[in-house]
């Protein structure tokens, strides 16, 4: 039996979470439980042309996004600047980082609709410059300007979440994954076509990309007009500046921008040891881990809001997958093209074909996921299979030789099975598992993550591929064409026209023959294909831990009918 006194205490700690909660709900009144009752009145023509008009940025930015991966060889072909060609890539994937758990944050107070139309117009602006530039770094800057519209990123996956029961979010995601697989498969077959037809034809291809990105924001401008929400309402513009993190904002940009820039400059072209590579990789370290300890001591309701936690283990769990999924996927992105193209192709359209099957794989492996989650309600085991799908491809990647041209045709579609899956089941599994009111900031920090992830990934692929590539090429080259006669005096001046494919330059050396050519071709290749192996078996690595640690999810249990932000509802 309980004593007088313990149920005087039961009631007295009831009475203080109740006033707590009170308190909590006068400070944030969007953070009061949602009701889970079915509040669906079917799908009508305004939410499907919403949520087409979403798709439609998705497929703008993953264009972007895949050419300057794909196509940043052919821009520094035209306006020089090979050895900054990462900086293209890495400007996007910090932008997106630094700027999307600030932007899903504010989206809360102000809404979501002219966060995605602004900077969805700012990277019309981006395109544009370049397009037009006239050296790497103003393509590089054109690319920083493009990288603001990643920072409404979260916010497409959380729209398209609110606006449809969540018993069809994985539907919902796995759309959205479709339109991404279409616009990187665009992006390799268009923009190969373009730069194989017009001379320095990435500036069509990109004119094509601030095309695309004006219209994608004109339409959602115009049919994206949600009713608006509480904080909107209820607080000033002082009251909203105030909620804001500042200092987690300042914290996470400065951090992640030393971080990544000192992995970036690793044996490219600083070696690890030196002062350019350590100043910046630990005072970014350090200036990341005090953002860590200011969200968990100093302010629990800030970027990343501590109740995000308080669902279980999966939103935790979603954080470390995500995370290796960027890496796995960047590696990919950035060096199967690279890879074909130096052992296989010289026809960029065929390049971008090969590397197309991983897009159409991710589309068909999308909407199989969609029907398969959203009538079995199951997401863990499909995610556990992805990166299990990732091991394969990479591990197959690393088996490739100068041999193993038709293999290599099979392998992207490995891939995008898994890209499929995985992508639409960790956004599903973590916009479940955490209160419907903070969708906006959970979509923010997986996107967020994930990007964080791929950059930290290409950074460390980078130095793994250039350490090698400069042990072996050399010696090798010199090891194949030395004992057909090349004078070693020559031996610098032969690998460097070899490299750049200049042949003038390379029948001008004394003593160079087509067979000493053929040699070099076949050592440059040998070293290549060793190189690109110590990427793959580092990712396959990275997919195992992944794949251990998705085992650890927990089955969702509001997957239902009722939807958080309708548009119906005034």
């Amino acid at each position: 039996m309980h004593s007088k006194q313990d149920t005087d205490s039961g009631e007295k700690r009831q009475v203080e979470q109740v006033e707590s909660e009170n308190e909590q709900v006068d400070q944030d009144l969007d953070r009061i439980a949602t009701v889970n009752v079915n509040n669906y009145h079917g799908l009508n023509a305004k939410i499907v042309l919403v949520y087409a008009s979403i798709n439609f940025i998705a497929f703008a930015q993953l264009l972007n996004l895949v050419g300057a991966a794909a196509f940043a060889r052919d821009i520094a072909a035209a306006v020089g600047g090979s050895d900054k060609t990462v900086w293209l890539s890495q400007a996007i994937v910090i932008l997106t980082v630094v700027l999307g758990p600030p932007v899903s944050q504010a989206a809360d107070l102000w809404g979501r609709k002219w966060f995605l139309v602004v900077l969805t117009a700012c990277g019309f602006v981006g395109s544009i410059v370049v397009a037009r530039a006239t050296s790497m770094g103003m393509a590089i800057a054109g690319e920083v300007i493009c990288g603001l519209v990643y920072g409404s990123q979260p916010l497409l996956y959380s729209v398209i979440s609110e606006i449809l029961p969540r018993k069809y979010r994985p539907a919902a995601q796995g759309g959205i994954n479709a339109s991404l697989g279409l616009g990187g498969l665009t992006a390799l077959l268009a923009g190969s076509t373009m730069i194989k037809k017009y001379a320095e034809g990435f500036r069509v291809f990109w004119y094509l990309v601030a095309a695309i990105l004006a219209v994608s924001a004109l339409i959602f401008a115009i049919l994206y007009n949600p009713p608006l929400r509480p904080l909107q309402k209820s607080l000033t513009t002082g009251e909203k500046l105030r909620r804001l993190d500042w200092v987690a904002y300042f914290l996470l940009a400065t951090g992640t921008v030393l971080f990544v820039m000192a992995l970036s400059w690793a044996e490219n072209p600083y070696p690890w040891r030196s002062a350019a590579v350590l100043a910046p990789l630990l005072i970014g370290a350090t200036i990341l881990g005090a953002l860590v300890v200011h969200q968990t001591v100093f302010k629990k309701d800030g970027l990343l809001h501590n109740e995000l936690f308080s669902g279980g283990r999966n939103f935790p769990v979603a954080l470390f997958v995500i995370f290796v999924d960027g890496m796995v996927f960047f590696a990919a992105n950035n060096y199967y093209a690279y890879e074909m193209g130096v052992l296989f192709e010289t026809d960029p359209f065929r390049v971008g074909l090969r590397f197309g099957i991983t897009f159409i794989a991710s589309m068909a492996s999308s909407m199989m996921i969609a029907v398969y989650s959203s009538i079995t309600k199951h997401v863990r085991t499909p995610i556990v299979v992805s990166f299990a799908m990732f091991i394969v491809f990479n591990a197959c990647m690393a088996s490739v030789g100068t041999g193993s041209s038709t293999a290599a045709w099979v392998y992207p579609a490995i891939l995008g099975l898994g890209i499929g899956w995985s992508l639409t089941c960790l956004v599903t599994v973590a916009q479940l598992s955490t209160p419907p009111a903070l969708i906006a900031v959970t979509t923010g920090a997986l996107i967020a993550i994930r990007s964080f992830g791929g950059s930290i990934g290409l950074a460390i692929f980078t130095s793994i591929f250039n350490t090698a590539l400069a042990k072996k090429l050399g010696p090798g080259i010199a090891a194949a064409v030395i004992p057909l006669g090349l004078a070693p005096a020559n031996i610098k001046a032969f690998i460097t026209a070899l490299a750049n494919n200049d042949q003038a330059t390379l029948m001008a050396i004394p003593g160079v023959t087509p067979q000493i050519i053929g040699a070099g071709v076949n050592a440059l290749k040998t070293a290549f294909a060793a190189s690109f192996r110590n990427v793959w078996i580092a990712a396959a690595a990275l997919a195992g831990v992944a794949t251990i640690a998705s085992c650890f999810f927990v089955e969702p249990k509001t997957i239902t009918m009722h939807v958080d932000a309708p548009l119906d509802e005034e």
